[in-house]
This record gives structure tokens, sequence and C-alpha cells, in this order.
């Protein structure tokens, strides 16, 4: 009786061994793994056995971390105060170095990226932080993979996100807006003048050459007042010959009271 507890108590004792000893990592984890406190490599992904008692695995996640740059406030290059959050895209290429070289990579590299995103947007102007977005955010990342590098940790991409202006700002920044988009109609509406005034001029030669063409207009410019339902027009017609008539006799008149010609 004694013989079978003394066994069971050793099958026990050796399914936890052998439960502690089994380990399973999967596709996107690495086991750092530890004897006695020396590091003698990585294990994974799938199954792979541990001395229990004796060596300690760590497990590592390489798929790709997003991280959140809490706002900070930041002083432009011109003495602008802005508050600016950005996110960082990064994974662990090197899962041993992420394990021995830093105490914690995650808020190691949370760390760095705040300090890099207010080092860096300090040194450009807040027009530079408004337009070129792009060189910003190719600057910061290199600078935060460059110190990540040590820690077998890779930053893609860092992205600022908000850039959030006083209110005094944003009414200076909408009334220079206005004054461009004045400046550009004001700029618009003098050449369209000067294309018209050379429209007219070529108008004016043209009708000058043919006398018919001035009588022509005059009956269009009647016909488009007359359109308008709102208004009523009276039209009277009056011969031109009658015109021409009482001109020449008004002529004749100043002639024989001893005036000077009458000057067209």
């Amino acid at each position: 009786m004694a013989a079978a507890y003394a066994v069971i108590v050793l099958l026990i004792i050796g399914l936890l061994f052998l439960f502690s000893a089994v380990k399973v990592a999967r596709e996107y984890e690495r086991g750092v793994v530890f004897r006695l406190g020396r590091l003698i490599g990585i294990k994974g992904p799938g199954l792979f056995i541990l001395i229990p008692f004796i060596d300690k695995a760590v497990k590592v996640d390489l798929r790709t971390i997003t991280l959140n740059v809490p706002p900070q406030e930041v002083i432009t290059k011109d003495n602008v105060t802005v508050k600016v959050n950005a996110v960082a895209y990064f994974r662990v290429v090197d899962p041993s170095k992420a394990i021995v070289q830093v105490e914690n990579y995650l808020v190691a590299t949370s760390q760095i990226a705040q300090t890099t995103l207010r080092s860096v947007l300090g040194q450009v102007d807040l027009d530079q932080l408004l337009s070129e977005r792009d060189q910003i955010n190719e600057r910061l990342q290199a600078i935060i993979d460059e110190q990540t590098h040590p820690w077998g940790v890779k930053v893609s991409v860092v992205e600022v996100k908000d850039v959030e202006l006083p209110q005094s700002m944003q009414r200076a920044i909408a009334r220079q807006a206005e004054a461009e988009r004045e400046r550009r109609a004001k700029v618009i509406a003098a050449d369209g003048e000067y294309q018209a005034s050379e429209k007219l001029s070529q108008a004016a030669a043209v009708i000058a050459s043919e006398p018919g063409a001035l009588q022509l207009r005059y009956l269009q410019t009647m016909n488009e007042i007359g359109t308008n339902e709102r208004t009523t027009t009276l039209i009277l017609p009056f011969p031109v010959e009658m015109l021409e008539a009482l001109t020449a006799s008004a002529k004749r008149n100043n002639v024989g009271n001893g005036a000077g010609p009458v000057v067209d």
C-alpha cells in the first residue's frame, strides 16, 4: 500500500515537472531562455523544453506595436506654444537585446519618443510644422529608430497626428488666410477688367469700320432691355434720317446767324 502511494506521489511530481518543463510559443512569440541567470538562446515558435527550476523563459511579442505618444506642449522656433500628439509603430527585431539591454522596452521607447518629439518640433517654425509634416515625420522616425536600435527595437513609422493651436493664433491664421483670399480676388478682378478692356477696344474698332454695326448693337440692347418680365419698357422709334435733317438745319441756322461752324 505504501509503495502504491509512493508511485502516485512520484507520478504527480513527474507531471508537475513535465508541465513546468514544456513551453509553447506562438508564431509571433519568441522565448528568451536563461539558465541559472545566463542567456543561452532564443526558443520558438512552437514547443520547447526547459529544465525545471534551472531554466527560465521570458516571452517576447514580435508583432508591430502601436504606441500613442501623449500630447506634448512644445514651443516652436518662432516662440509659439502648441500642443502636439503623435503615434509610433515599432516592433522587436532582436528579442535577446530587448530583454537584456533595457529593463522595459515599451516604456523606454515611449519616453524616447516623447523627448524626441519635443526636441525636433522645438527646432522648426509653426509654418513648417503645419506645411512640412512629411519631412518632420521622417526626421522623427530616423532619430527614434537610431536611439532604439541598441535595444533590438525597429521603429518603422512616426506620424504627428494633431497640432492644437491657441485661440489667438487660430484667429491670426484665419485673418491671414482671409487677406490672402481677398488679394487673389482683387488680382482676378483686375485681370478680368484688363481682358474686358481689350475686347471692348477690338469691338469699338469693328463698329467704327462698319457704321451699320452700331445700329444693330443698339437694337440688340433694346431687345435685352425688353426681356425683363418684371418691368414694362416703352420704345418709341425715331427715324435716323429725321435726326440727320434736324442736325443739318441747325447747322444752316447757325451759319445764317453769323455763328461759327458746328463741329461734330
